[in-house]
């Protein structure tokens, strides 16, 4: 499983290299962090933010990104889809959440999906999502694992919980 290309913020992994990311929340209490971590996502090709943290969560940077949109060719789209810390979504959830991943993917858009910490819930949505088109069961969770390597958090088990292990383990192939 080849990832050759380098993540465009700390803190995140290609899931599909050049587009479909996962990580960290972009957002930050610093304006200027924030500003520079959406303009690296931008550069890296993303077009559209699936965010699954609750509103009020963390500090939104859906305003730096309509500030940005204005000097991209290409619309930008934030998707909210939140998952309660710790948790999982519910069957129908998950669905439309990979539905819009793969939606944006089939019309050229780059995807970056996170969380607050990239462990627990955007792990769970990665895994589901390589259970959905490349495998399932024990081996998605052996995929997600080896995404991760190298970074940071690599050392955290993603996803986080064991409900949402489980969750991925029981996601089938096409679903």
């Amino acid at each position: 499983m080849p990832n050759q290309l380098p993540p465009p913020i700390p803190h995140s992994y290609w899931v599909g290299p050049g587009r479909l990311c996962a990580g960290k929340h972009p957002g930050s209490p610093s304006p200027q962090y924030a500003e520079e971590a959406i303009r690296a996502l931008l550069q890296g090709g993303i077009a559209t933010f699936i965010d699954l943290t609750e509103a009020g969560e963390h500090t939104s940077y859906a305003g730096i990104l309509r500030q940005e949109a204005a000097r991209f060719p290409y619309p930008l789209a934030h998707c909210r889809h939140p998952i309660p810390d710790r948790h999982t979504p519910t069957a129908e959830h998950m669905v439309a959440i990979l539905d819009v991943i793969d939606a944006s993917l089939a019309a050229g858009r780059g995807v970056y999906v996170h969380c607050l910490a990239w462990i627990g819930r955007t792990g769970t949505v990665v895994g589901c999502y390589l259970a959905r088109h490349a495998m399932a069961g024990e081996p998605a969770l052996r995929a997600l694992a080896y995404l991760r390597r190298g970074s940071p958090d690599a050392g955290f088990a993603s996803p986080e919980t064991e409900e949402q292990r489980r969750f991925v383990l029981a996601w089938r192939r096409g679903a």
